[in-house]
């Protein structure tokens, strides 16, 4: 046998029980043939020696958003006066919509308005979106095409996707071209496989015909497509199928290849902690607010209902505590409506869990999908907003873990930063950006970290039986680092040498 690629000379963390550790890989075919002196002895078209760089499986990311993330939009990161933002927005190149993205009301001198848009756009219909992705700021142009909807311009939710629907759809040819900027940055991280958080309808979804946009797109990442609830429709199936609802076809979770499959079925019930508009059972500290659910809690429940009765694994928008009560419940009754072993339903964003939610979620097999980089980039300000009692109970580690949950990793990008390194640091110190701590008792090991990027977040995709590890037989998707993530000092600095997809190397940093 000869292999296509062997590389020597590194130190690999596989992440595998039965060989934890390697100092040689074999790949054959896009797969992982074997390890040490199982390969040693072959011969390969190609032997890359590594130089003692640490090698573990591909980072997967199991919550993210690939074409909004790569999106071509005004940036207004950072910009914290209204004066700046107007300076950057007038003159805005093209026709038609003047979009921006990075918007942060709670940074601002004062909140941005309709009046204030409508001195720069010059008539047209402006769209600026906050960073949470759960609200915007539109223009007069835009208002007034929206009857029965009273606002100085600052619209969330379902307000928002009125406004945002006035836009859409983005042309295909617009998504592959976004999703081929946010594949290029992904690899630089050693991101190998990302999940879609939401296609063809919702907060998120650029286009009714998303999905042909990654088809056209032929991305050098993994992807998984999340399709959302939306789309679901009632069909005339056999009763004893005991389907009422269903996307065409009947497709549901698993279809497609090693490249682009069809993954969990996406559902929103709250909004977020930046919009403040998660569904809270206490009101947010100094408020009378308490967020609010993203739909009708019958809509809501007939949706995970009709979902898991259709075969699909669900990915459950639930950040507030009283938003994941709701998810606990409704997926508690599909169950017991039809009981379905491994069903493996996740909890999208997981962000604020009560010590009594704990075994709940365990004994569902529920699956947290976690963005701690939430609370590197803004938990000085959750923390606030949670107050004393509250804030430990955010994006939970230890507590998951020693319940027997598996966690699954991920990042939402662009909200937070996507950097998988940045995700692991902060789970392992629980300090954010500000230096604060933030629920220390949560914090895990650095390898359980690793874990919840390449295992955990495989399981959560259903790849648990090709990707995850360096086992010989997976897909062999891997990431060369400078630096040993157990040892270093600073995790989120190691630099990423080069990222692996299926045997080819899709990324290598320049000398």
């Amino acid at each position: 046998m000869k292999l296509d690629l062997k590389l020597t000379g590194c130190r690999a963390l596989t992440m595998d029980p039965a060989r934890p550790a390697a100092h040689t890989i074999g790949i054959w075919q896009g797969r992982i043939a074997g390890l040490d002196e199982q390969v040693e002895d072959l011969p390969a078209t190609e032997t890359v020696d590594l130089g003692t760089a640490v090698v573990l499986p591909g980072f997967i990311d199991a919550h993210t958003h690939l074409a909004w993330n790569g999106r071509r939009t005004v940036d207004l990161s950072g910009l914290s006066t209204v004066a700046q933002i107007l300076d950057r927005l007038a003159g805005a190149p093209g026709e038609g919509w003047i979009e921006a993205s990075g918007y942060d009301r709670r940074i601002m001198d004062s909140p941005l308005t309709a009046a204030d848009l409508d001195q720069v756009s010059g008539g047209r219909p402006v769209y600026v979106a906050d960073i949470s992705g759960h609200a915007c700021v539109v223009n007069s142009p835009v208002l007034d095409r929206l009857p029965g909807i009273s606002s100085d311009g600052w619209l969330t939710e379902n307000e928002q996707l009125a406004a945002r629907s006035l836009r859409l759809p983005y042309s295909l040819d617009e998504i592959a071209a976004e999703l081929h900027t946010s594949a290029r940055q992904v690899l630089s991280e050693g991101v190998t496989m990302c999940a879609e958080a939401g296609i063809g309808a919702g907060l998120i979804a650029g286009s009714p015909l998303e999905a042909a946009a990654y088809q056209r797109a032929q991305l050098p990442i993994r992807v998984q497509l999340m399709v959302s609830a939306h789309v679901l429709h009632e069909v005339a199936a056999d009763p004893a199928d005991g389907v009422p609802r269903a996307i065409d076809l009947g497709l549901h979770t698993g279809f497609g290849d090693d490249m682009l499959s069809l993954g969990a079925m996406k559902l929103w019930t709250d909004g977020g902690m930046i919009a403040r508009t998660a569904a809270l059972t206490e009101p947010y500290a100094g408020t009378a607010n308490t967020g609010q659910l993203a739909e009708s809690e019958e809509f809501m429940r007939a949706a995970i209902v009709d979902g898991h009765h259709a075969g699909w694994q669900l990915a459950i928008h639930a950040i507030g505590d009283r938003a994941i009560d709701f998810t606990l419940d409704a997926v508690a009754e599909a169950q017991r409506q039809r009981p379905r072993a491994d069903a493996r339903h996740r909890i999208e964003h997981c962000g604020l869990v009560r010590p009594d939610q704990l075994d709940r979620i365990a004994a569902l097999g529920l699956i947290p999908v976690v963005q701690p980089t939430f609370l590197w980039s803004y938990g000085d300000d959750y923390s606030e907003i949670m107050g004393e009692e509250r804030a430990p109970w955010m994006y939970r580690g230890r507590s998951f873990l020693d319940r027997g949950i598996i966690v699954a990793g991920s990042s939402d990008r662009p909200v937070a930063d996507g950097a998988p390194l940045r995700a692991i640091e902060f789970m392992v110190r629980r300090r954010s950006s500000g230096g604060r701590a933030v629920g220390p008792d949560e914090a895990i090991t650095v390898e359980e970290a690793i874990r919840a990027y390449t295992l955990g977040s495989a399981h959560a995709c259903r790849k648990e039986h090709v990707l995850g590890s360096l086992t010989p037989g997976k897909l062999a998707d891997l990431v060369v680092l400078g630096d040993d993530p157990r040892t270093s000092e600073s995790i989120a600095e190691i630099p990423v040498l080069a990222t692996v997809v299926g045997g080819s190397f899709s990324f290598q940093r320049s000398s």
